[in-house]
């Protein structure tokens, strides 16, 4: 969990080799720049309706389900030819789908009345034929019809009527209006819909035939960005008497780097430190296995640059608070199963394959937390399995699991106070996270029982919590008294902040209770309901079990970042940053 130290620098070229410096740097991509003057004017590629458009090409052409072979030399590749091509695609494949589902529930409306064909006007002597819907409850005023009349349908709510007059009948002569039936048929929209069906099949052909363009169009793009980010980067320099200064963030163990570079191409450059009144970027450096964590993270929000990094916390918290929502082995080894069925598509994106770590983390973590409670799709195992003897834990013992939850909650809060202790610069900056230790300690001692030492606690904490508001005020005497007291009004915030980790008992227990309902549900129609009792027992074990993973599935995410996100951040990080952002070549890394 580190944050990378940085360095101001500052490149000090001729102005003739401004361009050339620049995209050397570029390529080096590990510096943050510095805006020195904000441009002339606004430039960039996003403004430009070409690039847009080839963005939306793309978009389009990365949707295909099956990719073909990957072109890589650009000799007979046209820009504005695959560009052009994409977007008519996009366009008629969306026509052809918008046709066919307006077709479709034209069919299906038409459906009651029979699969008939419309006569021609002068078949029927110039009488047409006026279609009706009318409800069970209302169908006696259809006896009352002076015209011709025919019921050409019925199901359990309506009854489906056809009557014959040469104009539109008065809105009043049936309890309901009349249904647009429109002059197609039945059987022409079915032909429509064939003819559909061939035209979107040559319209799919010709979308997976642009997807062997994916390599090239991105390569293009990258390209373009790069140009965009190059000119930008030229315009937010400055230059005097012919020589050029860019300025940026970098990290420290990037100036070696740096350093060989300016030695070729005769530059001369300063690294600074970063200073009280700076405010550098974030660059998070996580190993592969806890990067889904900073993924976590960074998803949230960036950690300031002077606080610290909670992702390795947050990977392994994630995961228990998961493990806990979802409180059943069996569900665990479902998702491990899905898992595994989609682990190398997984792998195929780095965010991807960060992820994937994250979950074999958080199922093992599932799998072990559902054996401790005894949960396997809802069922306990008898007492003479050798698995019962594994279960330690009881989520109907409500005492028991309330209190592990919140022992769970006042070490992650305790944690996250103890990190604001360590970083803290002095007595004042250390002082009152420490004494919120205190008192985490001394609640929860207090809840277990020991009433002495959760009463001494509590008062040394509030006792520390005050001294360090009072020292760590900047006003006359009197009023560091005020600002000491004012410090204590934190202990409302962290009530409620530990009594939210009760959310890991309560949804585990949701779960379980759900999973045991669904199968003595099933159990009951099996014994109750002959004959196909098996069948339906099996359809409400798949659907309800099915029904309650995934809600556990997103109480788990949900819940599990909240209180990492809210709680944990609450206590753990004192400002947000911002990103890191390196001014890099994106083409070289295609």
């Amino acid at each position: 969990m580190t944050i990378v130290p940085l360095k101001k620098v500052t490149v000090l070229g001729l102005k003739f080799e401004q361009e050339a410096i620049l995209e050397g740097l570029q390529c080096l991509g590990c510096m943050h720049l510095i805006p020195l003057q904000p441009p002339a004017q606004e430039l960039g590629f996003g403004l430009s309706d070409r690039y847009k458009e080839a963005q939306e090409a793309l978009r389009h052409i990365m949707e295909v389900p099956r990719r073909r072979h990957q072109v890589r030399e650009e000799t007979n590749f046209n820009l504005d030819e695959v560009v052009t091509a994409a977007l008519a695609n996009k366009q008629q494949l969306r026509e052809a789908e918008d046709q066919k589902l307006f077709l479709t529930n034209r069919l299906k409306k038409l459906a009651p009345w029979g699969n008939f064909t419309l006569p021609d006007l002068n078949e029927l002597g110039g009488y047409r034929l006026w279609f009706y819907q009318v409800p069970h409850t209302k169908a006696k005023q259809i006896q009352k019809l002076e015209l011709p009349w025919q019921i050409m349908g019925k199901d359990h709510l309506h009854v489906y009527l056809v009557v014959i007059a040469q104009k539109e009948p008065p809105a009043n002569i049936l309890p309901v209006p009349r249904t647009h039936a429109g002059s197609v048929s039945p059987k022409q929209i079915k032909n429509q819909l064939e003819q559909l069906e061939i035209q979107l099949d040559e319209i799919r052909a010709e979308h997976e035939a642009l997807s062997r363009w994916i390599f090239l169009l991105s390569k293009n793009l990258a390209r373009v960005e790069d140009q965009s980010a190059l000119q930008n980067a030229i315009a937010h320099g400055q230059e005097q008497e012919g020589i050029f200064m860019v300025q940026g963030w970098m990290a420290e163990r990037s100036l070696k780097q740096l350093n060989a570079f300016a030695e070729k191409n005769q530059l001369a450059f300063l690294a600074e430190p970063v200073k009280v009144e700076d405010t550098p970027p974030t660059l998070m450096d996580n190993p592969p296995t806890l990067r889904g964590g900073q993924d976590l993270v960074t998803f949230y929000e960036t950690p300031g640059y002077r606080t610290w990094d909670p992702s390795s916390v947050v990977f392994f918290s994630f995961a228990l608070f998961f493990a806990m929502i979802l409180s059943d082995a069996g569900y665990a080894l479902v998702l491990a199963i899905i898992v595994a069925c989609f682990w190398q598509q997984m792998g195929k994106s780095r965010g991807g394959s960060y992820f994937r770590i994250l979950t074999v983390v958080g199922l093992s973590l599932a799998i072990i937390y559902g054996i401790l409670v005894g949960s396997y799709f809802g069922i306990e195992p008898s007492a003479s399995s050798w698995l019962a003897k594994l279960k330690l834990l009881n989520l109907q013992d409500y005492n028991s699991m309330m209190q592990f939850s919140l022992t769970i909650g006042c070490l992650h809060l305790a944690f996250a106070n103890g990190i604001i202790a360590y970083q803290g610069a002095g007595l004042a900056g250390k002082s009152k996270p420490l004494g919120w230790i205190a008192v985490i300690f001394g609640g929860l001692s207090m809840y277990q029982g020991d009433q002495h030492l959760g009463i001494g606690l509590l008062a040394g904490g509030f006792l520390i919590i005050f001294l360090g508001g009072c020292i760590g005020s900047k006003k006359p005497f009197p009023l560091q008294i005020i600002d000491g007291l004012g410090s204590l009004i934190g202990v409302s915030k962290l009530f409620g902040d530990v009594m939210s980790y009760l959310r890991l008992f309560a949804l585990g227990l949701a779960s379980a209770s759900l999973a045991i309902t669904f199968n003595q549900l099933a159990e009951q129609v099996y014994q109750t309901v002959p004959g196909l009792g098996l069948l339906l027992s099996i359809l409400i074990v798949i659907l309800g079990h099915g029904i309650n993973l995934l809600l556990a599935v997103i109480s788990g995410f949900v819940h599990g970042l909240r209180l990492n996100f809210i709680e944990f951040f609450n206590w753990g990080l004192t400002e947000e940053g911002y990103p890191f952002q390196a001014f890099a070549k994106k083409e070289s890394n295609l």
